[in-house]
């Protein structure tokens, strides 16, 4: 159990705050949602880091963790921050070294009775087709200037260049292209480890996992997106802006350092180094990550037509066929302009998201079609032994967690602690026992990212659920995993 503050109070069953007098320099209270039992196991590192980020010039409302909270880099992964435009800074420590790092469903019409015997085909041609690790290289070498057309375009470019389908654009937040996007603000280094990793998975807790239909919690909700039937064949990607957006965090963090002793800003956690969000080096870290975050859907886009190449071909039926359609893409690691009520009064802020999804509700202006109707597609990674969710936003969200919510299990353990319980070699044995096939980059990789190192996605679940900020929509068990 770790060592609450004691100033530490219960608003309501799921809901905790840390006031603003706990720490010198808190600007705002700091909240956590969680259940107790979740609480209880949460490491102490998020309270602190939470609060710290309470402190961040400009901050406005409160410093939110969600029910997947862990430790991370500056900010918790997990903690999500409305920082006002005018007053406010923007900080790479809040948004992660894989800006953009986010989450891809894709639906089939398949079964699992017409995937199961071809699930380990499945899976080792897929593997071949989408490169894994952290040198995996993708068959496509972009030049600068087609670098930097990905980097305003995203996913446009690849439907443009005959990697997916018209229709791809209007299934994915922002249609897959955030506007704002300077590629001039993108050092040579970030677009020379970026040039051949469009269309690889990456590394850590990255995957592409084939996975059937375990329930449906909302018919009518899960229908509109494009979830039909248990036992229907789904396919989910988790991957980010590889290196080029490491590269961006990592120019970038360096400039802000310089940039805080300019601006006279302090702050209680270098990781927290950040600038102005209106001075020059802020808008120029901002027009890059944007860059990163095209490049990251576009990345997503490119594993998806790779995707339907390896379905195709072991299953000898065209993509249209099987209609293999996205039903959402979302980012978890981004900062974006949004407008909230905040004392009564709608501002203009700049959202900080580090491990956690958008969950704006029914009817926001900025969604479309059925989204719009039925509220933004949330999509949340358990660990590979035990499943996924699809979720839906609510209004809730928007009133009280500047329109977020979770993105995963959230980790329980370090990887090296992973890494002393378990053997992958034996792990991989033992998920093909369950039925679950999986392919790794790496044994110790795969080790890492065992079970036993996540939280219960259905205790996370719970939480969100209890604090309306979301809705479960369906749920995933995998069948064929491929790890980074």
């Amino acid at each position: 159990m770790p060592n609450f503050p004691k100033e530490l109070k219960q608003v309501n069953d799921v809901t905790w705050e840390i006031p603003a007098s706990y720490k010198k320099g808190m600007i705002v209270p700091a909240r956590i949602i969680a259940t107790k039992k979740l609480l209880d196991a949460m490491d102490e590192g998020v309270f602190e880091q939470i609060t710290n980020v309470a402190c961040l010039p400009g901050i406005i409302g409160y410093a939110i963790a969600m029910p997947d909270a862990h430790f991370g880099y500056g900010f918790p992964v997990g903690g999500v921050a409305a920082l006002d435009l005018k007053e406010g800074v923007i900080s790479p420590g809040g948004i992660g070294f894989d800006i953009d790092c986010g989450m891809r469903l894709i639906k089939t019409n398949l079964t699992l009775k017409d995937v199961k015997p071809k699930i380990k085909e499945l899976v080792d041609a897929l593997y071949k087709l989408v490169p894994p690790g952290v040198g995996g290289e993708a068959n496509v070498k972009l030049s600068n200037s087609q670098m930097d057309e990905l980097a305003v375009k995203g996913v446009k470019w690849c439907v443009e260049n005959g990697y997916g389908w018209e229709d791809d654009c209007n299934k994915i937040e922002e249609h897959g292209s955030v506007k704002g996007a300077d590629p001039a603000k993108v050092s040579e280094r970030a677009r020379a480890r970026g040039r051949r990793q469009v269309g690889t998975l990456g590394s850590g807790n990255h995957y592409l996992e084939i996975q059937k239909v375990e329930s449906i919690f909302d018919e009518k909700t899960a229908k509109a997106f494009g979830v039909d039937d248990k036992e229907q064949v789904m396919i989910m990607i988790h991957s980010g802006s590889r290196g080029y957006g490491h590269q961006i965090a990592t120019d970038y963090l360096k400039e802000f350092e310089k940039a805080m002793q300019k601006y006279k800003i302090n702050v209680l956690d270098r990781e927290l180094s950040c600038a102005p969000f209106n001075s020059e080096e802020g808008q120029s870290y901002y027009k890059a990550m944007i860059c990163s975050a095209n490049f990251a859907f576009a990345n997503r886009q490119m594993i998806t037509h790779k995707i339907r190449e390896g379905f195709s071909k072991v299953l000898n039926k065209s993509p249209e066929e099987m209609e293999m359609g996205i039903v959402y893409d979302v980012a978890h690691n981004i900062a974006k302009i949004e407008n909230y009520r905040v004392d009564g009064k709608v501002r203009e802020v700049l959202i900080h998201r580090k491990g956690a999804t958008r969950a704006f509700g029914p009817g926001n202006n900025e969604l479309w079609g059925e989204y719009k109707k039925y509220g933004q597609p949330v999509i949340v990674g358990g660990s590979m032994e035990t499943g996924s969710y699809l979720l839906v936003g609510t209004k809730r969200a928007e009133e009280e967690t500047f329109g977020s919510t979770l993105h995963g299990a959230g980790r329980t353990m370090s990887r090296n602690q992973a890494k002393q319980m378990v053997r992958g070699e034996q792990l991989q044995k033992d998920m093909e026992k369950k039925g679950i096939y999986v392919k790794a980059a790496s044994m110790s990789g795969l080790a890492e990212e065992a079970g036993l190192a996540y939280k219960p996605v259905t205790d996370v679940i719970e939480a969100v659920e209890s604090a309306g900020i979301s809705k479960a929509v369906a749920a995933f068990k995998p069948i064929g995993n491929i790890k980074g």
